[in-house]
């Protein structure tokens, strides 16, 4: 049997060694991101015909599977090649993203005589059980950081190897592109929203549409207010519907306003303006409520918070208070933040995100996350410690190698790299 590994490091190494010990003709041994980009024509020179030749006599493909080393289009041709693919994972999204395409997949530390037989695919088998959940940021009037705290949340969550996907579903000043230096003139969310409405929306498509910031991808917003119909109530539940099946966490960003106007309207069957923000609330598995420290953020989200908790029924709301800082409250200002909250909507529990101007301005300036800008601000910290704590405690965190992490950063898809536009 003549075998392709496209594997990294010494992983690759000893899985050769392993397979040429049972006199398995290994071809070639390349980097695990060489056969994607050879059929994508994304190598240039002769490395990618020769790699492709090579693919094309083999019998076996051994793949290192993530999201840009297991394509739709290496799967293509290596079915037009009839070469089986073996692919090797350590994540449930890897393993996910395996039977999505029908393949079985195995762990790094497979025997050889395992990989040679051949398998039948069950997808089933690969899956594991639950799918991804919706973490909704919500915040009043007045701009408490919804975005920001939005963005900084998703990045936190992929540092632990979670496939996240990061969502704009502001219907009234839609910012994450901004923010970010993400191009807006991409399908992005809207998109999402009209093949779902059709049924045409799936896990792939949800793949070529996304637009990848570092370790998460993003389903940038409207470009133009006037299009806020298209992010109709039935198109947002169904599009994050498949979203729970396209990544771990899916972190939505939405508007303030939580009116229902249906009385002030003549048509009742008219879209509504703050449709994609109840529809989103109402589909979430953890709301994210921020508060502006300050005297009047403090008083707008006393007087959201009910209507906020009657939209999302039964789903926890952890409150986030933003842009903590003593100048605006005086002495105590966290303890007079609680105390207000506890005394005005209940609310016991809160996490405290300190104002960083300058982590939040060298952010600003980049157009990237302060995470990836200031990876040791107070800023961030402080969100680490609130999904560490409450989002995302650690019993549910995969251990994960940082290798592979820091690697993932830079070996990103070629698609998601020509994208990108400078800020």
């Amino acid at each position: 049997m003549r075998v392709v590994a496209a594997v990294d490091g010494a992983r690759g190494r000893a899985l050769v060694e392993r397979l040429r010990a049972d006199d398995v003709d290994v071809r070639t041994m390349v980097d695990a991101g060489a056969p994607a980009g050879a059929v994508a024509d994304a190598m240039a020179g002769p490395e990618a015909a020769e790699l492709l030749a090579e693919l094309s006599r083999a019998d076996l493909l051994i793949v290192e599977a993530d999201r840009s080393t297991l394509t739709a289009e290496l799967v293509r041709a290596c079915d037009r090649f009839g070469v089986r693919v073996a692919p090797l994972c350590e994540r449930d999204a890897d393993r996910r993203l395996a039977a999505m395409f029908g393949l079985a997949s195995f762990p790094f530390e497979v025997a050889a005589a395992d990989l040679l037989a051949p398998v039948a695919s069950d997808p089933g088998s690969s899956t594991p059980a639950g799918r991804g959940r919706v973490i909704v940021v919500w915040g009043p009037e007045g701009a408490p950081g919804r975005t920001t705290i939005a963005v900084e949340l998703a990045c936190e969550l992929a540092r632990d190897g979670r496939h996240v996907g990061l969502v704009d579903a502001d219907s009234h000043a839609p910012a994450l592109a901004l923010t970010t230096g993400l191009p807006d003139e991409g399908p992005g969310f809207a998109a999402a929203c009209r093949q779902a409405e059709r049924g045409a929306l799936t896990v792939t498509e949800l793949d070529r549409i996304s637009t990848s910031l570092g370790d998460v991808d993003v389903l940038t917003g409207l470009n133009r207010p006037g299009r806020w119909p298209e992010l109709g109530a039935e198109r947002v539940r169904a599009a994050l519907d498949v979203c729970r099946d396209w990544a771990d966490d899916v972190v939505v960003d939405v508007a303030a306003s939580l009116e229902r106007d249906e009385e002030i309207v003549s048509d009742l069957d008219g879209p509504r303006r703050n449709a994609a923000t109840l529809a989103a609330l109402g589909s979430a598995d953890v709301v994210v409520a921020v508060v502006a420290a300050d005297p009047v953020g403090v008083a707008r989200f006393v007087r959201g918070y009910p209507e906020l908790r009657s939209l999302v029924g039964a789903a926890p709301v952890r409150v986030v208070v933003n842009k903590t800082r003593p100048g605006a409250l005086g002495i105590d200002a966290r303890g007079q933040v609680r105390r207000a909250l506890e005394r005005f909507v209940g609310v016991r529990d809160v996490w405290f995100v300190p104002w960083d101007a300058k982590a939040a301005d060298a952010g600003l300036l980049a157009a990237r996350p302060v995470a990836h800008t200031s990876p040791r601000s107070s800023l961030t910290a402080a969100v680490r410690r609130f999904v560490g704590e409450t989002v995302a405690p650690a019993e549910r965190v995969a251990p994960v190698r940082r290798e592979r992490q820091r690697r993932s950063l830079v070996a990103r898809p070629a698609r998601a790299s020509s994208r990108v536009a400078a800020p």
